[in-house]
């Protein structure tokens, strides 16, 4: 037999570590802005504050923080804001006016409505006493926030409640709510001493891009101030997720974060208008109500209660992104040693196709290993989604390693009956029960995402990096190693049809905008392809 010639493959992982650090580069690249985001020396008007960090929520009733932690967290922002906007006076909320006092922040202070009548008297009452007791403090009072949004109020009830407020506290009184809102309900107007509209052009119902959303936030605020002359115009909310899953073309990212803050501050620095943004510290809790991109709008993150942002220092959205590329090349290299440590055990001289296929595998799943631990890190929420992820991820590292090993040694692709069917059409080899184990969870794994998205999108995100780590290497494979010839099996046939026809339901409906939506797209349909291509053995008669 003639010796195996390496220069081939050494070729291939040479430009396999070439593109995995063209692309981390590029992915990396910083950005540059005229106007620093957070500037201690030029402070912040106002930015919305929750106190909760960790496992604390207020959808637990007795969550009450502590004045010490409030009190840490003030401080903080008492460097780069001069107010703090708050929503609600309950788990601790009542103590920020007097902590706020210490370290000269203003408070706008919130008065959390709600179908609960009674729970509505006890914040009026209580808020009502805030602003006699710290009249020096609290710059304005914030009657409501989004309760009409809620449906949980009508206008007529919502505008008696504010002036009833409004006669028994000597600063100004404000509702706040989305911009539509104020537009559909006129009635509030009159009853408001100016008007507070929420501008999030993330979760407009058209969503708007990042590189768009200041120039969107201004005309909405013009489009209010025609309706609704005579009165300041406060925008109460604005700003842009790090973290989270894509809507039509609006990406959230630690870029375009930086990028709509820095736009928007200047905006309203340069036309003279007062913004309150959204918010101070990343709320891990949200994400139970809104997914991932909930617990992302917070300019410190939750964990460090650091600044995304600090002043003179590149913004990129892959901080880390060295380790990343290191560590894709490194999954590259161990793809290439698995091809040629199969073919040491059974030496032949492989097409050039099974080397640009085990090129192919190396170098998407290097590329994609840091991005999709990256998304794991971010994405996974309490157990189930740890598990999901990363397990998912798992799955994305095994699949290229034990997808070569199988191209190398000749084996097709198992069938989900060679592991899980009668004992004599079961594979004995141990490689090949992996490999079928990391398919048919793969598989499942990709099966729920596409129903979850046809069913329950809104706040979902795609797997799109470890699903193509994991899909790729498969389709290879069956591309190249021709299955056996026999009858289609009825699991690979019934996973394809449910994900070609999830396929097309979650491109329509996540529209052409959506490139994570598309990539996602195409590798449900590479899947379905994949499985459409099994051949079982046939049973004898």
């Amino acid at each position: 037999m003639e010796p195996i010639s390496f220069r081939t493959p050494l070729a291939l992982l040479v430009v396999s570590f070439a593109a995995i650090g063209a692309t981390w580069w590029w992915m990396a690249t910083p950005i540059n802005l005229s106007r620093a985001p957070i500037d201690p020396d030029a402070k912040l008007l106002c930015v919305s504050y929750a106190p909760f960090r960790g496992a604390q929520t207020p959808l637990v009733p007795t969550t009450r923080i502590a004045p010490e932690q409030i009190a840490q967290d003030l401080a903080q922002l008492a460097k780069i804001s001069d107010c703090v906007r708050t929503y609600s006076i309950e788990n601790g909320l009542d103590q920020v006016p007097g902590l706020a006092a210490k370290v000269g922040l203003k408070v706008m202070q919130g008065i959390w409505l709600s179908s609960d009548r009674f729970k509505n008297l006890a914040q009026i009452s209580t808020v009502i006493g805030l602003t006699k007791q710290y009249p020096g403090v609290i710059s304005s009072v914030v009657v409501g926030n989004e309760v009409l949004l809620r449906g949980e109020m009508t206008a007529a009830d919502l505008a008696a409640i504010i002036r009833s407020v409004k006669s028994q506290v000597t600063v100004p009184v404000t509702y706040a709510d989305v911009w539509e809102y104020w537009l559909r309900n006129r009635e509030i107007y009159d009853a408001v001493d100016f008007v507070t509209i929420h501008i999030l052009p993330y979760w407009e119902d058209f969503p708007i891009r990042a590189r768009y959303a200041a120039s969107h936030v201004d005309a909405i605020r013009r489009q209010v101030a025609v309706a609704f002359p005579g009165k300041e115009i406060l925008i109460g909310e604005t700003g842009w997720p790090s973290e989270g899953r894509m809507r039509a073309g609006a990406l959230p990212s630690r870029t375009n974060q930086a990028r709509v803050v820095s736009e928007i501050l200047s905006m309203a620095k340069r036309e003279n208008f007062r913004v309150n943004l959204i918010e101070a510290y990343d709320q891990p809790w949200k994400r139970q109500l809104e997914g991932t991109v909930g617990g992302y709008w917070g300019l410190i993150d939750s964990v460090q209660r650091m600044l995304k942002y600090p002043p003179g220092k590149a913004i990129s959205n892959f901080p880390l992104w060295r380790w990343q590329m290191g560590s894709g090349m490194v999954l590259s290299l161990l793809v290439f040693g698995t091809a040629w440590l199969t073919l040491r055990r059974r030496p032949w001289t492989p097409r050039l196709s099974s080397w640009i296929a085990v090129a192919l595998s190396a170098t998407s799943a290097g590329i994609l290993l840091g991005l999709a631990a990256d998304k794991m890190y971010y994405e996974s929420y309490g157990f189930a989604g740890w598990l999901c992820w990363g397990t998912l991820l798992a799955m994305g590292i095994a699949s290229p390693l034990l997808c070569t090993n199988a191209l190398m040694a000749g084996r097709a692709l198992p069938t989900f009956l060679e592991l899980l069917g009668p004992r004599d059409l079961r594979t004995r080899s141990a490689l090949s029960i992996l490999l079928a184990l990391v398919l048919a969870i793969t598989t499942l794994i990709a099966a729920e995402t596409a129903l979850g998205f046809v069913f329950d999108p809104r706040y979902r995100d795609f797997p799109f990096a470890a699903l193509t780590m994991a899909v790729l290497p498969f389709s290879t494979l069956a591309l190249l190693n021709r299955p056996k010839q026999g009858r289609r099996p009825i699991a690979e046939a019934a996973f394809a049809g449910l994900l070609a026809a999830s396929m097309l339901y979650i491109g329509f409906n996540e529209g052409p905008d959506n490139w994570q939506s598309l990539w996602t797209c195409a590798m449900y349909l590479l899947l379905a392809t994949t499985l459409w291509q099994a051949r079982g053995v046939q049973i004898p008669e």
